[in-house]
């Protein structure tokens, strides 16, 4: 049976309600400036560093897409978060320090500021930004259609999918605007909360209701379905779908950002292992949903329809406390993914190209940035594009052209701005031209062509031209401190 729209709308707000209050006290303890509004001032503790590292990774796109990419795909699925996870770990480790240690030291705000300033050259800034806020439209657009499937579904239509996605965009508005990251990073804690307890809530509810408990959960899976437990993908489709994901960690300007505001090393260590925590745990979770919901409702046509349709089998209570916790989810990726681009286009745009203006003013376009953002990415979901999952994987393809810039940003100091121009501009051109025409040379996706070509360009181009003199200077400082935080 639906759920009548009164019980859903006053869930959403008794949980908005309870995050107005927590930004409604990061505000009391908010000073002025940038840096304060959007990175925290850099004195971020390890409670919030970690979960609203968590929760910006972990989005709608885990309790709504990968359960219904597993709905499809079986364990297959498995093989692919658990690989974004390995790689995000591994790449914090080794860049965490290095970008917490760099923004400490120059004073940088965003992860394209960093980059233009290593490379001596305002234009590395603008073009980075100028391609994570065209790519990372889809990928944010994803939140709005998984609010916006799951409050239909559960209501049997009577709330429409355009009244969840505008539920999105005004709670994103309001906390990222209220308080900046102070506001983000709390809400981010009782987000993070309500995401793990009411999806292991609900698995150990289904596992016990549905199946039994867990043998007869895992022997309903080996006879029923045996067929989710083989590897369905090829391998090259895995290769091309997995590879955007595995350099999330630096390719995607929100999360790379959250590696300025812990207070110290020691809160950067313990984010990155709360993280780790939070992120497998969740992982099997989600993964395990999609099983039991293909067991369930096997004969589902469209399989982002999987996680909303399994709530309407389980007690209203229930359903609408896994709604809040999906909409936690969607709304911290948002604030997070806003924040970043606002930030972004204001000091790497604005600023950059304009350097006189004042912190004050800089700090109000970056304000006001927040709800154009929140209505363009509202407006792309309501075009409701392609499988969620798979959206969110093109999205980060066109990101990860950034990659090659910063690995030499970090490891290489013969690198040069118009290397990393020229790696930047060709690998987003070509990710743009394979989505668009569909075009896959020998079956890999033109991400996989595109970041070849970009680390070929940004490596034969630097060899050609003049390296910048900050560039000795910035790797080595790093690198000493390093040594010095035994990292």
């Amino acid at each position: 049976m639906p759920i009548h729209p009164f019980l859903i709308y006053s869930a959403i707000i008794v949980w908005f309600s309870i995050g107005c209050v927590l930004s409604h006290y990061a505000r009391k303890r908010m000073g002025f400036g940038v840096a304060e509004y959007f990175i925290g001032n850099r004195k971020i503790t390890t409670l919030p560093s970690a979960m609203t590292y968590a929760a910006t990774t972990y989005s709608a796109f885990m309790m709504v897409g990968l359960v219904g990419l597993t709905y499809t795909l079986g364990s297959s699925t498995l093989g692919f978060e658990l690989t974004y996870l390995i790689g995000t770990v591994m790449l914090l480790l080794c860049f965490a320090p290095r970008i917490w240690i760099a923004g400490k030291k120059y004073g940088y705000i965003t992860p394209t500021e960093l980059l233009a300033k290593r490379f001596e050259n305002v234009w590395v800034g603008v073009v980075g930004t100028i391609i994570c806020a065209i790519m990372i439209i889809p990928y944010s657009s994803v939140q709005y259609m998984g609010i916006g499937y799951l409050v239909e579904e559960l209501s049997g239509g009577n709330v429409p999918f355009i009244i969840g996605a505008l539920i999105v965009m005004i709670s994103v508005f309001i906390y990222a605007y209220w308080a900046g990251m102070r506001s983000v990073a709390w809400t981010d804690v009782l987000q993070g909360f309500i995401m793990l307890t009411t999806s292991i809530f609900l698995l150990f509810y289904i596992v016990y209701n549905f199946f039994g408990g867990w043998e007869r959960y895992v022997n309903n899976v080996v006879t029923i379905i045996p067929d989710h437990l083989k590897v369905r993908w090829g391998f090259t489709s895995y290769i091309s779908l997995t590879i955007p994901w595995f350099f999330f960690a630096i390719s995607n300007p929100q999360v790379f950002q959250r590696c300025y505001i812990p207070k110290s090393v020691t809160t950067l260590k313990r984010m990155i292992w709360g993280f780790t925590i939070f992120g497998f745990i969740y992982t099997i979770i989600c993964t395990q949903l999609g099983f039991m919901a293909k067991l369930i409702i096997p004969e589902l046509k469209v399989a982002d329809r999987a996680m909303p349709v399994l709530l309407t089998k389980v007690p209203d209570i229930i359903a609408l406390v896994v709604l809040v916790g999906i909409l936690a989810a969607a709304v911290s990726t948002l604030n997070s993914i806003i924040l970043t681009l606002c930030s972004m286009c204001g000091r790497d745009i604005l600023k950059a190209l304009k350097p006189n203006i004042s912190e004050g003013k800089e700090l109000l376009i970056g304000k006001i940035l927040i709800p154009i953002f929140s209505i363009i990415c509202f407006s792309f979901a309501m075009l409701r594009p392609g499988l969620i999952a798979i959206l969110s994987a093109m999205s980060s393809g066109g990101m990860l052209m950034l990659v090659p810039t910063i690995f030499a940003t970090f490891f290489w100091k013969r690198a040069t701005a118009i290397g990393a121009l020229s790696s930047m501009i060709v690998g987003a051109i070509l990710v743009g031209i394979g989505y668009i025409f569909g075009i896959n040379p020998f079956g890999y996706s033109m991400t996989i062509w595109g970041l070849i070509i970009a680390t070929i360009l940004i490596i034969v181009i630097s060899y050609l031209t003049k390296p910048p003199k900050i560039a000795n200077e910035f790797i080595n400082y790093v690198n000493e401190k390093i040594k010095e935080y035994n990292m």
